[in-house]
């Protein structure tokens, strides 16, 4: 990265944006426009989550002067990695961060819902919670309604935190039209052609005739013993 941080500040804030994109595991995130991460409005309490919350800030956005040994500068990046999806988060739910998502939704970058009967729904990312280092990353299929873990263990390890429980719902609510249809096909268990659950309740009834039958031979049979 050392290479970089002879740019201009806006080159190099796209230069860290598309060497973090890039990074395998980190398919699911979107581009967080720059303009966004340099308004400080939008990084509010922010600071109070991330150490070395300056240092990651001005890394992300080549503002960064001050000479890091090693050990810092992996602090400082690993905070930076951090940051950048607490703003993530903030982002994909608004307008143009939704736009965004959205154009990775149809083009099922999030992957497809595995279930059979959703016939290859694309998936979105959701957090259980918005809390970080809470809950991982998990995908949400609006067909079936619920969720999956990533099949990579790269996407596995993303926190959950760095896009919210709300952004899928979010998106569904600007953008009403692709909401897909709720999936009305249930797959049904069967033993020869019957429904699990009416075989299951005839074989209980046979068992208890069985058992009844049984009980009635025992005790004729104990009062021909006694007569």
């Amino acid at each position: 990265m050392d290479d970089l941080t002879s740019g201009s500040d806006s080159d190099y804030t796209k230069y860290w944006i598309d060497w973090f994109l890039s990074t395998k595991g980190n398919e699911y995130f979107c581009e967080v426009d720059e303009e966004y991460i340099l308004d400080r409005f939008n990084l509010t309490g922010l600071n109070s989550e991330v150490q070395h919350y300056v240092q990651a800030l001005d890394l992300i956005t080549d503002s960064l002067e001050e000479e890091l040994d090693d050990e810092m500068r992996e602090a400082v990046e690993k905070s930076a990695r951090h940051l950048y999806g607490l703003i993530h988060a903030r982002f994909i739910i608004t307008s143009r961060g939704l736009a965004k998502m959205l154009e990775k939704y149809k083009k099922a970058d999030f992957g497809r819902c595995p279930r059979v009967l959703c016939h290859n729904q694309p998936l979105l990312p959701v957090g259980l919670s918005d809390q970080p280092y809470t809950k991982s990353v998990k995908l949400y299929c609006p067909r079936c309604e619920d969720i999956y873990n990533p099949k990579s263990t790269r996407h596995a390890s993303i926190d959950g935190a760095y896009y919210g429980s709300t952004f899928p719902h979010m998106l569904f609510q600007v953008y009403p039209h692709l909401l897909p249809p709720k999936s009305n096909e249930r797959y049904i268990p069967r033993i020869f052609g019957f429904k699990i659950h009416d075989i299951a309740k005839q074989h209980r009834w046979q068992d208890q005739q069985r058992e009844e039958q049984q009980r009635r031979i025992t005790v004729v049979g104990e009062g021909n013993v006694n007569n």
